[in-house]
This record gives structure tokens, C-alpha cells and sequence, in this order.
């Protein structure tokens, strides 16, 4: 390995590290929705790496929803949704929890999205194609990518018609995006085009499906999905 790629990788890991502590201290409520945070000057001294780290740091936590940076005003804590007391996802702390989570969803949402393609309304599949257009702009707003990953997810539910699908999803709230996306790898973040266009590849497979009244095809367009973000989740932990 030649000198410039050691340090480049020794940069990405210093900005992972920083983005992590940075994302732990926001999500336990330290840095409050709307805190400014300091600036990259001052993190930079304060955490003793260079501005470039501190750069890398603030967009990880741009694509992960937590944080806006606006020229010339600083960078912001966005709202985080918060966890009730006793909530279903008050106990996600690991990402064996995680796993677990998407463990769960897998089974609930692929049965949600085999129902929609049997019962969909023309008003749900409208709803449907709205949400994955808001998400499709998601790329050049990716802060809004939590809020509309989650409305899309949520979309499909209530074009089940089950009830209790809706209210489960429901209870989770974006927070079960947020949590997933904090655990993946660095590089599965909505800034990254790739990511984002393979991401956006496996909500459009699901949606035309359920359009197309494929309700196997739906079925198996979610379970794929839901099934590569566990294995990138898994990546990340080895």
C-alpha cells in the first residue's frame, strides 16, 4: 500500500470514529434538535484531527439525517425522532439488535407489500408513486432521506389494508430507518450516488409490483431489499 493510500484510509477511519462519537452524543440527546455544533475549526482542535476529517465526519452525518451544514451559518442538529419510554425500539442498542429488527421487518413488511399488490386502491398506488418520487429527490436533499425512506415503507402498509401492520410501522416511526442507516457502513449513505441509485433500484421494484398486482413479486421485491441492507449491516460489523 503506497503512502497516500495509508493516509487516506487513516483519514476515513478517523472521520468514521468522529462521525460515531458526534452521532452517539445526538441521539442520546447531548446535542439538542436545532443545536448549532461547533465549528470546524473548533472540532478540529478539540478531537485533534485535521478540518478534512472534520469535512468527512459532517457528511456522514448529513446522509445519515442527523445534521444540516448551511454556507455560511454552521452545521445544525436536525430532529431526531425520539423513542417513547417502554417503546419498541427503545431496546435497539446494538446492531445484533439491528439485525434482529430487520429480521422482523422482513417478515412483517414482504407480507405487507404481497397484500398491496392484491388490494391497492388506485388512490394507494397514487400515494405510492408519490412517495418514491419524494424519495427519488431524496439524492439532492439527502438530510430528507430518513423521513421519506420511512413514508415510502409506510405507504406500502396501509396499501395492505392490515391494520396492524400500519399501527407496527407506525410505532416505529422514522426511527427505524434512522437506527439502520447509523449502523451501516459509512459508504451506504444517500450521499454516496451509488448507494443511492441501488437503493432507489430496490423501492422501485417493490413499487411496480405492487402497481402490476405481482403479489409474489412484491413479496420478494421487499424481502430482497430489506435483506441486502442486513447484509450490508452485517458487512459493517466484520
Amino acid at each position: 500500500m503506497s503512502d497516500t493510500a495509508a493516509l487516506a484510509r487513516g483519514s476515513r477511519a478517523l472521520a468514521h470514529e468522529l462521525s460515531a462519537r458526534l452521532r452517539a452524543q445526538i441521539l442520546a440527546g447531548e446535542l439538542a434538535a436545532g443545536a448549532k455544533l461547533p465549528t470546524e475549526s473548533e472540532l478540529s482542535s478539540t478531537f485533534e484531527v485535521s478540518r478534512t476529517v472534520v469535512r468527512e465526519a459532517l457528511q456522514h452525518l448529513q446522509a445519515s439525517g442527523l445534521v444540516e451544514t448551511f454556507q455560511g451559518r454552521g452545521s445544525f442538529v436536525l430532529a431526531v425522532p425520539v423513542e417513547p419510554v417502554g417503546g419498541p425500539l427503545a431496546a435497539v442498542r446494538t446492531r445484533d439488535d439491528l439485525a434482529a429488527l430487520l429480521d422482523f421487518r422482513i417478515g412483517v413488511e414482504s407480507e405487507a407489500a404481497a397484500l398491496a399488490a392484491q388490494r391497492r386502491s388506485a388512490a394507494h398506488l397514487t400515494s405510492l408513486r408519490r412517495a418514491l418520487e419524494h424519495f427519488g429527490r431524496a439524492e439532492r436533499s439527502p438530510e430528507r432521506g430518513v423521513q421519506a425512506d420511512f413514508e415510502l415503507h409506510l405507504t406500502v402498509a396501509r396499501a395492505s389494508q392490515n391494520a396492524f401492520m400500519v399501527s407496527t410501522l407506525e410505532s416505529f416511526g422514522p426511527r427505524m430507518v434512522l437506527l439502520q442507516r447509523t449502523g451501516l457502513d459509512e459508504s451506504a449513505a444517500l450521499t454516496d450516488s451509488a448507494h443511492f441509485a441501488q437503493i432507489l433500484t430496490e423501492h422501485t421494484a417493490f413499487v411496480d409490483a405492487i402497481e402490476a398486482g405481482d403479489a409474489a413479486g412484491a413479496g420478494a421485491a421487499m424481502r430482497v431489499h430489506l435483506a441486502a441492507s442486513r447484509r450490508r449491516l452485517q458487512a459493517r460489523k466484520g
